[in-house]
């Protein structure tokens, strides 16, 4: 017979374990965000460290050691926020899963950083600032170091609140600033800056357009038909073909640049040729795949799933070598001023710059992109395969006919905008098909009230995004004449 006071002595411990279990849960679920923190600060530390060794015994080397560290903390901004948009549809579509588009992006924008990004980049971010009018490098290197603080703050903040800005732009904000705070508003080259300007409402429309035109394709020839199967063996090489083509033409201009200067013809050229060649290969594969799935709308996901995750990855290749040289511009112009002193319009970026860029964006993804990554992908419309696939056709086809008409755009605007597209147009087709239906009577009538309930896209992070947008070059452009006169002041 047991004892009555072990038993309740053995339920009070198991309580206090029970307790114990709780607090140490509750202490890891408190403590996760630290962790990020921590490990951020350690990469940040680094940093500085790295630069101490090309700088340690160079006169200004403690400016060169914290250019390197806000450079850093941008650098991981940018993996935090820009690089959802690229791996957002394909998670949001279960194409991928949230470690493997982390893998995957990790990879793919340090490569692109690494081996395509930019060897020569404008500091002054595309022309922005005249370089004559902050001819001394000591004000040079302050608007510079101001600009980078300034734009990696903004990035942080717009991560914070769940809205994916533009580094680029953020930069272009910073700059822009800073030099109107260093040289008055004459230094700024306002041309230029009006054609930034007008790309805020060409890259998100130019590329809803697009993905909204291709997902209408998908509906017509593939979705909407009788035989999906046979369909989807038809068009979908050719939308395969068609990727690569777009991404061919966008990597032979912008990667290809070390080695040779490439015009838009011949990148034209060489993406037909690679269209050709994709499309050869991937017509017996889709027609093997597709041997044996049932007629229906779920067979078609599995065909498009590895074209997205392969079109997710070129565009991650292909925001490291265009948009980390960008981002990095104002600590490689530092860097330059530091070491010969005097300003320059464009300078070539040095390796360990560009490594502490590829390294800071592959930990700012790690540790703090999921969050945007499932709003881009998730939380502004319902992506499958097919609806992704269009989001990153439109993103690549985009670039290039902004290439072409020599428009300054940003792939953020694009992939956001090309979601948005897709969005859109699933509301105006179902509502479309709701009319017809009523028209015919074959179902029954949906009231005004349940369609707008209805609606397919969020309209309260439609409207965030795009706030955000609008203000991030101003937003960057106060935070940065604030910065440049605190660190004038200190400098002084």
């Amino acid at each position: 017979m047991s004892d009555p006071n072990n038993t309740n002595q053995w339920k009070t411990l198991d309580k206090d374990l029970g307790r114990i279990n709780q607090v140490e849960v509750a202490t890891q679920y408190i403590s996760r965000p630290l962790v990020g923190l921590g490990l951020s600060l350690v990469f940040i530390v680094l940093a500085g460290l790295a630069s101490m060794l090309f700088f340690g015994q160079q006169p200004t080397s403690f400016v060169v050691i914290a250019a390197a560290v806000f450079g850093a903390y941008m650098a991981l901004n940018i993996g935090a926020n820009d690089v959802a948009n690229n791996m957002g549809p394909a998670v949001g579509a279960k194409a991928l899963t949230m470690g493997g588009a982390i893998a995957i992006a990790a990879v793919c924008e340090s490569a692109g950083a690494l081996l395509a990004g930019g060897d020569v980049v404008s500091t002054i971010s595309k022309g922005i600032i005249d370089p004559a009018s902050v001819e001394d490098s000591r004000i040079f290197i302050w608007a510079m170091m101001a600009a980078l603080v300034s734009a990696a703050m903004w990035v942080n903040l717009a991560t914070y609140i769940g809205a994916p800005v533009s580094t680029t732009h953020s930069v272009v904000g910073g700059v822009m600033g800073a030099g109107i705070a260093a040289a008055g508003l004459g230094a700024v080259n306002w041309p230029t800056m009006g054609a930034i300007a007008a790309s805020w409402v060409i890259s998100p429309v130019l590329g809803g357009v697009i993905a909204a035109a291709f997902l209408a394709f998908i509906k017509a020839k593939i979705i909407y038909v009788d035989d999906k199967i046979a369909a989807a063996r038809r068009w979908v090489p050719v939308l395969i073909g068609i990727m690569a083509a777009a991404f061919a033409a966008y990597l032979a201009m912008k990667g290809l640049k070390k080695i040779i200067k490439i015009d838009i013809l011949t990148a034209l050229g060489i993406g037909a040729v690679a269209g050709l060649v994709f499309y050869a290969i991937s017509a017996p594969l889709i027609r093997r795949q597709s041997e044996g799935l049932e007629n229906r709308n779920k067979s078609l996901k599995v065909l498009f799933s590895l074209p997205l995750v392969l079109s997710a990855g070129l565009l991650s290749f292909a925001h490291g070598a265009n948009d980390v040289a960008n981002a990095v511009g104002p600590l490689a112009a530092i860097v330059h001023a530091a070491e010969f002193g005097a300003a320059a319009g464009k300078v070539s970026i040095p390796l360990w710059v560009m490594v502490i860029g590829a390294l800071g964006i592959s930990f700012g993804l790690f540790l703090f992109g999921p969050k945007l990554i499932r709003m881009v992908g998730s939380q502004i419309t319902k992506l499958n395969p097919m609806r992704a696939y269009c989001v990153a056709l439109s993103a690549a086809i985009t670039v290039i006919v902004a290439s072409w008409l020599g428009l300054p755009v940003s792939s953020t605007h694009i992939a956001v905008g090309a979601v948005f597209g897709v969005g859109f147009f699933r509301e105006w087709h179902a509502e479309r098909r709701a009319r017809n239906s009523n028209r015919k009577r074959v179902a029954k009538p949906v009231a005004a009230e349940e369609r707008r309930r209805r609606k397919l896209v969020r309209r309260s992070h439609f409207m965030t995004i795009v706030a955000a947008w609008i203000i991030t070059v101003p937003a960057s452009a106060c935070l940065s004449a604030v910065a440049f006169f605190v660190l004038n002041a200190i400098g002084s």
